[in-house]
């Protein structure tokens, strides 16, 4: 096995040089932040940065949080704090029933579309900042990383207590899809970020962190299904695909945009923390069961929307490239006689262009890092 400084990296496994692997990762940064189909900028006076949702116009917090997330891997600093100046000045929410959670949908004008957020991106705020304080250290005032992610930690799941409205986690530990509903979104579940929220947080917290990550292990050997490895967009508490009729947009109980993210977090949490225990060796079947549902399908419906049984339905996915990179993160966890095709195909595909470039070069990007031994614990 390859390592950089305790982590894997796989694409030495493939023959790739470290300064070829170094010199690929510098340039897909410089690609999504400013190359010629970049969907980073600044706002006029310099002050705030975003990453904009180039299918729906707009910037959210989960690609404000991801893009925090990319920087502080990658030591970034300046676009960190242009990316959180943003989070904080049009994004948190001051008042009402939400306050002290940051609205899921802003403008790029810095006008809130919705007052609801998603807590997608509170988790990754919290442990971009979490890295951000170890990494750089803290400063003053919202660049006070540590006290930020603690007092964000405890509103999340103190949040009816403390101001009224909906915490984002249940009593059980299970993180929600939005606070005011009864059901989840399997791919928000990151138990390698609450093991880490646990020695982070306020010290009164930590049992409720460490709770939650063993929750959510729990959670996604059942949302996983037992012979594809596919997860659905949504589901309830029992890992069961979530109907939602019109709500939402339609359908989300298949395996489709959101869920692509679940087996990448299985196979972060493999690397992070769960390779030698029980859990690790269901993360490694399910990789495996994962890698063997797409080796079973011909090449050319390798990219297609599937129930969570692998039934096909007759539709191209929305994010082609997303798909090749989760299906080569799995790598972290699988056999490596099973992976490799997919981090050779990996390597050779090219980021996203176009109007949906947003979403599958944000999980490009977190491949990448991940395969090689760029997305690390600080």
């Amino acid at each position: 096995m390859n390592t950089i400084c305790g982590y894997r990296n796989v694409f030495l496994e493939i023959g790739k040089s470290e300064e070829e692997i170094e010199e690929r990762l510098q340039k897909i940064f410089n690609e999504i932040y400013y190359g010629e189909d970049k969907f980073f900028y600044t706002t006029p006076d310099g002050k705030m940065g975003y990453l904009v949702d180039t299918g729906n116009n707009d910037t959210r917090t989960e690609g404000i949080s991801y893009g925090m997330m990319m920087c502080v891997q990658l030591n970034k600093k300046k676009e960190f704090d242009l990316l959180w100046n943003w989070a904080m000045t049009n994004m948190y929410m001051q008042d009402g029933e939400n306050k002290y959670y940051f609205a899921w949908s802003v403008a790029t004008s810095g006008e809130k579309n919705a007052y609801g957020p998603a807590p997608d991106g509170e988790e990754y705020f919290a442990m971009a900042l979490i890295f951000a304080a170890h990494r750089w250290g803290n400063s003053d005032g919202i660049y006070n990383y540590q006290h930020m992610a603690k007092e964000l930690l405890r509103d999340c799941i103190h949040h009816r207590e403390l101001y009224g409205g909906d915490d984002m986690w249940t009593k059980d530990g299970l993180i929600k899809f939005v606070p005011s509903l009864d059901f989840t979104d399997p791919s928000y579940h990151l138990p390698h970020f609450y093991e880490l929220f646990a020695e982070n947080c306020y010290e009164e917290d930590a049992d409720f962190w460490k709770m939650a990550a063993q929750a959510s292990r729990k959670f996604l050997q059942k949302a996983c299904h037992s012979e594809t490895g596919l997860s659905a967009e949504y589901s309830d508490y029992e890992g069961h695909p979530q109907p939602t009729g019109d709500q939402f947009g339609g359908r989300h109980d298949w395996y489709y945009s959101d869920a692509y993210r679940t087996i990448a977090n299985i196979s972060l949490d493999y690397e992070w923390f769960s390779k030698d225990t029980e859990y690790g060796e269901w993360s490694r079947m399910e990789a495996n069961r994962f890698l063997r549902f797409f080796d079973s399908l011909p090449k050319e419906n390798r990219r297609k929307i599937y129930e969570v049984d692998g039934t096909a339905i007759n539709e191209d996915a929305l994010h082609p490239v997303a798909m090749t990179a989760v299906n080569a993160e799995a790598a972290l966890a699988a056999d490596w006689d099973l992976a490799k095709e997919y981090v050779e195909e990996f390597w050779n595909t090219p980021l996203r262009k176009g109007n949906r470039r947003y979403y599958d070069n944000c999980l490009y990007m977190f491949a990448f890092m991940a395969l090689s031994g760029n997305y690390r614990i600080w």
